[in-house]
């Protein structure tokens, strides 16, 4: 790494770093002093001794059951999402039908309906995955719909005077143009991913960061409870971060050669 991208690199996450650490210095000295109780804010200190003495349970059992209901989840999401976005840009009709109702399936709260999918699917993988997905889909049908009808009426005109059908028009302009909207929704739609997931573990499941941090704080065991929350959370900035890189690759090369 160049000296230049160093101190781009400082310029840009920097600050935040430096908030990250002071906030981590605070809540030590906090802990310490015991102004809190250890069972409501156990020290970072207690957190990564935690971590690592509950390494082999936390990394090798529940976060390759969680990764396995997020990327199941976030997989279905993508597929189905993406096909219903496009659905709806093609036929105005299902647009209007489905798109009222996609907004109010958003209304209702998870919590209430995680009981119904384990009483379909049973304490199983997929009474997760339909939480994932439930979470994720939405994100996706949204930014894949609006992203293709940005800015598209131009071009679609160009291409309907070069004699175009609406197939072509959809691959050679709709679908470029869309592309930085759909990656936006991809982005939020891991984030909730992982979300959902932990949803769905929390109200029934036998694996997972969720069902994991829900039996800690049972037992009141706070600082293995944070292990999982810290997991979690750097689940979702991973798996955010993965999705980020494949945005840029796909975008410079689509930029490469238009």
């Amino acid at each position: 790494m160049t000296t230049a991208a160093r101190r781009r690199l400082l310029q840009n996450y920097g600050p935040a770093l430096l908030l990250a650490l002071l906030t981590v210095a605070v809540w030590e000295t906090v802990a310490r002093l015991e102004l809190i109780p250890p069972f409501i804010l156990p020290a970072p200190s207690a957190i990564c001794e935690a971590l690592i003495a509950d390494r082999e349970l936390l990394l090798g059992v529940h976060l390759p059951a969680t990764l396995l209901e997020v990327l199941a989840g976030f997989g279905l999401s993508v597929l189905c999402g993406s096909l219903l976005g496009i659905g709806m840009h093609l036929f105005r009709p299902l647009a209007k039908t489905l798109y009222p109702l996609l907004i109010i399936s958003q209304t209702v709260p998870l919590v209430a309906l995680s009981p119904l999918f384990i009483m379909w699917f049973g304490y199983t993988l997929w009474s997760k995955v339909a939480v994932v997905f439930l979470t994720a889909f939405f994100p996706v049908v949204v930014s894949t719909y609006d992203g293709l009808g940005k800015g598209t009426e131009q071009y679609r005109e160009l291409l309907l005077t070069l004699g175009a059908d609406r197939w072509q028009i959809l691959r050679k302009a709709a679908v470029p143009l869309a592309l930085p909207s759909f990656f936006s929704g991809l982005k939020l739609s891991i984030v909730y991913c992982v979300i959902g997931a932990t949803i769905g573990e929390w109200l029934g499941g036998s694996r997972g960061l969720g069902y994991f941090s829900r039996r800690m704080a049972g037992n009141l065991q706070s600082a293995e409870m944070f292990a999982a929350v810290v997991l979690l959370s750097v689940l979702g900035i991973a798996l955010f971060l993965c999705i980020a890189w494949l945005e840029k690759i796909i975008l410079k090369k689509r930029g490469r050669y238009s």
